[in-house]
């Protein structure tokens, strides 16, 4: 009786550390698969993003530039207001405070 229930145990921590180690894997999957917080909507953090988003430093951003920043590139026809082929930080502005 006391062979099995040193079997039990050693089975019982066995699977606690498993279940343990499976739930810390779990987390670190869910918090890698967490989307990115959204760029701020105006203000410094808007025109930083704009200095880092205009990667040759022309002043405008391209459609390949845009290409680098998630939703950007789908809106970068409505955005471009006056169709030059590039979003001014007029236009980058504009489009940040909604």
């Amino acid at each position: 009786m006391t062979v099995k229930r040193k079997a039990l145990v050693a089975n019982f921590e066995a699977r606690s550390v498993a279940l343990i180690a499976s739930w810390t894997l779990a987390g670190a999957a869910l918090a890698q698969n967490t989307p990115a917080a959204a760029p701020a909507r105006n203000g410094p953090a808007a025109s930083a993003l704009f200095l880092q988003t205009d990667r040759n430093g022309d002043g405008q951003i391209s459609r390949a530039e845009a290409a680098t920043v998630p939703g950007l590139e789908a809106a970068f026809d409505r955005l471009d207001t006056d169709r030059s082929g590039g979003l001014s930080p007029e236009e980058f502005d504009q489009a940040a405070k909604g």
